[in-house]
């Protein structure tokens, strides 16, 4: 029996990124709950495409925010991401790679796992 936060798959939710330290409690895993309004439960590794992609869209992932500790992604960094934007930039044809084992069962509630094995990578 699993306990803890589950996974797509419905295995344990494993960690998406300590380096950047990822994930709404910066925990390193995509695991999220009521405070996390965004529902940053996909597990990305970031693309030039996808990133380009989200700063157009209004949440520039790749400047740097040092007052929030944020130093900025790059393209091969790993990053909890908001569920919908993953779901805007695959309707748009931009989603990047995710991982399943590190994306939060949560996310089912917004794409389909079908969406998500598209895309699937273990990008280690």
């Amino acid at each position: 029996m699993t306990t803890g936060p589950i996974n797509v798959l419905g295995g344990p939710l494993e960690s998406c990124c300590i380096d950047p330290l990822a994930g709404f409690y910066r925990d390193g895993t995509c695991n999220t709950g009521s405070g996390d309004v965004g529902v940053h439960a996909v597990c990305a590794e970031m693309t030039e495409q996808f990133l380009a992609f989200s700063k157009a869209s209004g949440n520039d992932l790749s400047t740097p925010a040092l007052e929030f500790g944020f130093e900025g992604l790059k393209p091969g960094d790993h990053w909890c991401i908001c569920v919908m934007r993953w779901k805007e930039a695959y309707d748009a044809g931009e989603a990047p790679p995710v991982r399943l084992a590190s994306t939060h069962a949560m996310a089912l509630e917004f794409v389909s796992l079908d969406e998500l094995e598209a895309y699937a990578s273990d990008f280690d």
